[in-house]
C-alpha cells in the first residue's frame, strides 16, 4: 500500500485561512508542496485545484513534468469548497467538466469531485441526489473518454448508504468514491462499516483522523477536529486492511482541515507524525 498526502493539509500556507486561524508564516506554491511531499517520502499526492495559480497548458505541462520526475502517483482534486452545490449550480457543473481536461493534462488517472457540502446537508437529500446522479452520469461519460475515473468525496454531506446509492445510480466503472475517513464520523456514520460497504468503489482516499474539541458546539463541523493519524477516533489500520483486501490500487492520502487545539499552528508536526504512522500501517498489512 502506497502513502501520500493531499495539498489541503497546507491550506493555511496556500492562503486559505479559517476565521479562527492565524496566517501561515510562509506561503506555499504547488511546486514547493511537491518538494515537501518528496522530502516526506510520499509515493503520491492529491492536488487541490483551488490552489493552482493558473490552468494554462504550459503550466500544467510543467507541473506534470515535476510530478513525473518525482515518480508521484497523483489525484487531481476539484470541488472545494461546495462542489456542485447539491445540484444547484450549473456553472459548477460546467467547471467540473472543464477540469476533467486539466486532470488529463497532469496525467492524473483519478479526479476527486464534490457533489455537495455541509452547507446543504440539512436540506432534503433525495432531490439533491437525483440531480447529482444525472450530472455525474454525464461527467463519467466524458471522463471515460480520457481514461479518468471520477471519485466523489463524502464531503460532510451524505452518509455511506447515500453515497452507495449515488454510485449505483450512476452505474459507471469510471465513477466511485474518494473515501474521507473522518467525514463519515461528522455525519454520524461508522467509517469502518462505510469502508466495508464501499471498498470496491474506492478510487482515492483522504485518511483523516479527528477528536472532539472541548468547548466547541457539536453543531460546528469542526467539533471533530484534525489530529495526527492514529491518535484520534478513526480505526485507520482496520480501514487500510479492508481496502487492501478489496484490491484498492491507490494510495493512502493523509489530509487535515481544522487542526485540533493540540496541533494549532503545528501542521508540520501533525503531518510528519501522520506520514510516519501511515508508513507503519502500510508495512503491517497482511
Amino acid at each position: 500500500m502506497k502513502i501520500g498526502i493531499d495539498s489541503y493539509c497546507y491550506h493555511r500556507f496556500f492562503g486559505e485561512v479559517y476565521p479562527m486561524q492565524k496566517p501561515a508564516p510562509k506561503p506555499y506554491t504547488m511546486e514547493s508542496f511537491l518538494d515537501r511531499a518528496k522530502a516526506l517520502g510520499c509515493d503520491g499526492v492529491s492536488l487541490e485545484s483551488c490552489f493552482f495559480p493558473e490552468f494554462g497548458a504550459a503550466y500544467l505541462a510543467r507541473l506534470k513534468d515535476k510530478l513525473d520526475s518525482y515518480g508521484f502517483d497523483r489525484v487531481y482534486a476539484w470541488g472545494h469548497a461546495d462542489g456542485l452545490e447539491a445540484g444547484g449550480s450549473t456553472k459548477a457543473k460546467e467547471e467540473m467538466m472543464e477540469h476533467i481536461g486539466h486532470a488529463a493534462a497532469i496525467g492524473a488517472p483519478v479526479m476527486r469531485v464534490v457533489g455537495s457540502s455541509l452547507m446543504f446537508r440539512f436540506a432534503p437529500h433525495e432531490p439533491q441526489l437525483e440531480i447529482l446522479s444525472q450530472w455525474f452520469k454525464e461527467a463519467a461519460r466524458v471522463a471515460e473518454k480520457k481514461g479518468i475515473r471520477l471519485a466523489v468525496e463524502n464531503h460532510i454531506d451524505y452518509n455511506s448508504d447515500e453515497i452507495k446509492w449515488l454510485i449505483d445510480e450512476v452505474g459507471s466503472d469510471y465513477f466511485g468514491i474518494n473515501l474521507d475517513t473522518a467525514n463519515f464520523i461528522r455525519v454520524l456514520d461508522d467509517p469502518v462499516e462505510a469502508t466495508r460497504k464501499l471498498a470496491r468503489h474506492v478510487f482515492a482516499t483522504h485518511i483523516k483522523d479527528v477528536r472532539p474539541v472541548k468547548g466547541v458546539s457539536v453543531k460546528e463541523w469542526y467539533y471533530f477536529s484534525s489530529v495526527a493519524a492514529g491518535t484520534g477516533l478513526v480505526q485507520i489500520g482496520e480501514i487500510a486492511q479492508i481496502l487492501k483486501d478489496s484490491g484498492y490500487g491507490g494510495f493512502l492520502a493523509f489530509e487535515t482541515d481544522m487542526p485540533h487545539p493540540d496541533y494549532e499552528e503545528k501542521e508540520e508536526k501533525m503531518i510528519e507524525e501522520s506520514i510516519g504512522y501511515l508508513k507503519k500501517v502500510a508495512a503491517g498489512l497482511s
